[in-house]
């Protein structure tokens, strides 16, 4: 059904869709941001990256076995961009990844290896006691993905480790109304602290459906007027208000994100893929943190279609591709703004994949590689014991690096370890904050991987 202004149904819906997800936060505040303003950037790799195809070993025997593993997945070593670590050798990101191979060798971003989601430290041999505790429904992608999110070791978890990480740092952001906890394009479990409320922004929504295309512009104007004296009033029903709030907020909303599209140019154009347009608009909330009074920020994008169990050369190459491309505009649109050193970005995803190939493509793992940007991240690095499978005919019988004979990998760092990284760099510097917001924690005796300046 379209309405004579030519706003869709399903439009008008999306408005308060949005306008619901950040109800109650009142007016924005135009105050000054602190000077140690800081923001992490969460990037989801959902259905699961093939870690073992974005980092290649590149050493010699190393890659002997990782080809003789791979079968026909494995990549041309000719064809990867290198990198080194000082320690652990030779490496390649895969091909699709030139950008950020460049990052990496300019010290701008890091990779943690062998990361996933633990409850304390596991080796092959605990993986047959019954007693020993493992996170729940492993290689499960609605379980892992909400693990992941929040940071508890089975499906419990009502908030996420972001949201927790603002929940810690509330009286940082006490000069703002404006959204701290952002998820781009829908809500996710991730943003949601247990005081702080997560918000979702559709990249290119400024929340103002309701007055596009409405001519004269008298007329836009005059709905506006009439739209704010409705949410308003007081209809006497809780439900209705509770419903005329949020939309309030998207009317007080509104003319903040349309400044933050129409007050920065960047220079390095963002790529107008999905990651690409949603770290964009990252970015121009980012340049408006001075106005909005916000000294710590919380972000939330997401990349699907990872999970590659057909057709994975070309499917994860032009994943990559999106992938490398957004985040190099990204990192060159802090740049451009000041704020490089201030700005941490890193990805999650359900889980890794098997060495061994399935097919075409590959099956559900356990640990994964992960990347870590920013002008604070001690990069250059490849952090954790990067499993390099020399001895891939006895994976499952004598190496802890791997947890069956295809190759999944048995992460050597937990989730904890690596959000406790990060909080601990954005500010949560307490025993107790960091065991709040990264509950494992206290299993592991190493709380800080160093990767975070």
């Amino acid at each position: 059904m379209t309405h004579r202004h030519g706003r869709s149904r399903r439009e008008f819906l999306q408005l308060g869709a949005a306008a619901g997800m950040v109800a109650g936060l009142g007016r924005y505040s135009t105050l000054s941001a602190a000077s140690d303003y800081k923001a992490v950037v969460c990037v989801f790799l959902l259905g699961g990256n093939d870690g073992h195809n974005m980092v290649v070993p590149l050493g010699g025997p190393e890659y002997a076995a990782y080809q003789a593993a791979r079968g026909g997945l494995a990549l041309a070593a000719g064809q990867l961009p290198p990198i080194a670590d000082p320690v652990q050798g030779q490496f390649g990101f895969h091909y699709a990844m030139p950008e950020v191979a460049a990052l990496y060798n300019q010290g701008r971003l890091g990779v943690v290896s062998n990361v996933g989601m633990l409850v304390q430290p596991t080796s092959y041999f605990d993986l047959s006691n019954p007693a020993h505790p493992l996170p729940s429904q492993l290689r499960s992608h609605s379980d892992q993905v909400a693990e992941m999110m929040s940071g508890v070791p089975d499906t419990s978890g009502a908030n996420g480790w972001g949201g927790r990480m603002l929940d810690a740092l509330q009286t940082a952001n006490a000069g703002t109304s404006f959204p701290v906890s952002i998820a781009m394009n829908s809500p996710a479990l991730f943003c949601a602290g247990k005081f702080v409320q997560g918000a979702s922004v559709r990249p290119g929504n400024a929340m103002d459906q309701t007055f596009l295309g409405i001519y004269p512009p008298g007329a836009a104007a005059a709905r506006r007027t009439a739209l704010q004296q409705v949410v308003a009033a007081d209809s006497g029903s809780h439900l209705i208000n509770a419903a005329n709030a949020s939309m309030g907020t998207a009317l007080a909303l509104n003319p903040m994100l349309r400044q933050a599209a129409a007050t920065v140019q960047f220079t390095k154009k963002f790529p107008q893929t999905t990651l690409g347009r949603q770290l964009e608009e990252v970015a121009r909330i980012i340049n408006l943190r001075g106005q909005l009074g916000v000294s710590r920020q919380v972000f939330y994008c997401s990349l699907g279609g990872f999970d590659t169990h057909g057709g994975q050369s070309y499917q994860q190459m032009a994943l990559l591709t999106e992938v490398s491309q957004a985040f190099d505009a990204f990192y060159k649109a802090t740049e451009q703004l000041n704020v490089p050193d201030a700005v941490t970005t890193f990805t999650l995803s359900d889980f890794g994949r098997t060495l061994q190939p399935s097919g075409t493509g590959s099956d559900h793992g356990w640990g994964n590689h992960q990347l870590v940007m920013g002008g604070a991240v001690n990069g250059g690095r490849i952090y954790g014991t990067f499993p390099k499978a020399t001895n891939y005919a006895n994976l499952n019988a004598t190496h802890d690096d791997y947890a069956d004979a295809r190759g999944t990998m048995l992460p050597n760092i937990s989730l904890a370890q690596y959000g406790a990284t990060i909080a601990n760099w954005f500010g949560a510097t307490a025993d107790a904050e960091l065991d709040d917001i990264c509950p494992p924690l206290v299993n592991f005796a190493v709380r800080n991987l160093g990767f975070m300046a």
